[in-house]
């Protein structure tokens, strides 16, 4: 294969509709404000990636500190790992965390997505994986509303060929947090599987007052960041104390803090997010750490990418699946009979439709 060098990196603002929109205990979403990436090569391969960027005034920035990371990496080999530790020291006293991160998790998933490319493998072949099927749970539902349209709700996510859904928590009072779990558990029944998450809504002593109710009412498979992502010592607290599993990942800033929150006992399962956690390269990383204390792993958000890494992980256990992105994509990750599988062509899959991509740009 020849050495493929980056040419430019071009990256677009979109604002892409929901299909479905989603109220958890701390925002409302009804667009998916994304940063479509296009990593160029001098031997006209294209690698591509996506960024959620939470809100919309965060995208330019985004676009700005990736436009600044093009300029440095410019005329580079396609080499992922030589391409991480370059912008990691060029951005060592700024830090690489949050935003800064996000923005090379971008460039790092487009790289390996042009190399992958290059090889004519999907992704998951050439992290030494054969694209096979995932368990998918389907999570762009189920959020902060009334129990009756709860169980609606319930009913048509499971007819989109899906066997497990999560449901948010974090409503203003206990009593109405175990209504609505009720009223879920009693429309999908017993063999249909349930996360929750309260998406860091609770004060320590909340969380595990909620967290025995959820354990006497059973059949929750985990509780997802009950109080403030970063407080391994409080979730620890809660994992010890708590019969049902306690699920934490998708705000882990790099393996680094999910070895930190390992460390501290933080959680029975974990879920890293492919922006926050560095991309392909930070995910292996990642794997490599769950696989070492035996535990299992699962995936936030981006299922397209996702479903290549999570063939590739030790100890995979649920794909996150959202469709937020399905607006811009040519060709969006199907899910039948409760599993995913990863699109048997060159790179991981991404294609973008370039009218709705002008249609919907910032």
């Amino acid at each position: 294969m020849k050495k493929l060098r980056i040419r430019a990196i071009r990256a677009r603002p979109v604002m892409a509709p929901m299909k479905r929109p989603l109220a958890a205990s701390i925002s409302t979403l009804t667009v998916a404000p994304l940063v479509l990436i296009d990593l160029q090569t001098d031997g006209g391969v294209v690698g591509r990636s996506y960024l959620f960027g939470m809100a919309k005034h965060h995208l330019p920035p985004i676009v700005k500190l990736l436009e600044a990371m093009a300029e440095i990496v410019k005329g580079d080999p396609v080499a992922p790992l030589d391409l991480e530790r370059k912008l990691r020291g060029k951005y060592a006293l700024l830090g690489v965390h949050n935003i800064v991160l996000i923005a090379m998790a971008g460039i790092d998933m487009a790289a390996w997505d042009a190399l992958a490319i290059a090889l004519g493998q999907p992704l998951a072949r050439v992290l030494g994986a054969e694209p096979r099927a995932i368990p998918a749970y389907n999570s762009k539902g189920l959020g902060i509303m009334k129990t009756k349209a709860l169980a609606a709700e319930a009913r048509e996510l499971l007819e989109e060929g899906f066997r497990a859904v999560k449901l948010r928590l974090g409503r203003a009072s206990a009593e109405e947090d175990l209504e609505a779990l009720r009223a879920v558990k009693k429309e999908i029944g017993p063999k249909v599987r349930l996360m929750v998450d309260f998406n860091q809504a609770l004060s320590v002593a909340e969380a595990e007052k909620r967290g025995r109710m959820i354990d006497e009412e059973g059949g929750v498979d985990w509780i997802e960041e009950p109080i403030r992502a970063d407080d391994f010592a409080g979730a620890a607290r809660l994992a010890r104390t708590l019969a049902t599993p306690i699920q934490l990942g998708e705000n882990f800033m790099g393996p680094e803090q999910m070895a930190q929150a390992l460390a501290a006992g933080a959680c029975d399962f974990a879920m890293p997010d492919a922006q926050r956690i560095g991309g392909v390269t930070g995910w292996l990383r990642a794997a490599a750490l769950a696989q070492g204390v035996g535990m299992e792993m699962s995936s936030h958000l981006f299922p397209e990418i996702s479903v290549h890494l999570l063939a590739a992980t030790p100890t995979c256990h649920w794909l996150e699946y959202v469709d937020w992105a399905d607006a811009v994509l040519e060709a969006p990750l199907p899910v039948k009979d409760g599993v995913a599988i990863a699109p048997d062509r060159p790179g991981t899959g991404l294609s973008w439709n370039e009218k709705a991509v002008k249609r919907f740009a910032l």
